[in-house]
């Protein structure tokens, strides 16, 4: 995997004005475009305008829960952690940080 990839599981703490909330988000490459999913408060949604520019990573989503919102996520990547902001429009900016999690050897399944 390049030292600059983002592919795998991340797990997410979103630091929020009505508390932290936790969230998975999964980020693969896919004939060179990088799509994704974020898992979260009971539903699934799909990460969209994905861009890794160097160790800078931005994506949009649009959730459902706790609250109707669109989210724009700006984080720096740095080897298995990432940290930055959620802003969800003209709201105050929420602090992200995340962790890749680590596949154990022979518990990787690709289908």
């Amino acid at each position: 995997m390049p030292s600059n990839s983002v592919e795998g599981t991340w797990d997410l703490i979103v630091s929020t004005p009505i508390g932290k909330i936790e969230a998975v988000a999964e980020l693969r490459n896919q004939d060179g475009v990088l799509t994704g999913f974020a898992h979260g408060a009971g539903e699934t949604v799909p990460l969209t305008d994905i861009v890794l520019d160097g160790d800078r990573l931005t994506w949009k989503q649009a959730i459902t829960k706790p609250l109707r919102l669109n989210l724009a996520f700006t984080v720096a990547v740095d080897g298995d952690t990432m940290t930055g902001t959620s802003r969800a429009g003209r709201l105050p900016g929420s602090k992200v940080t995340g962790h890749r999690r680590v596949a154990r050897a022979g518990s990787e399944h690709r289908p």
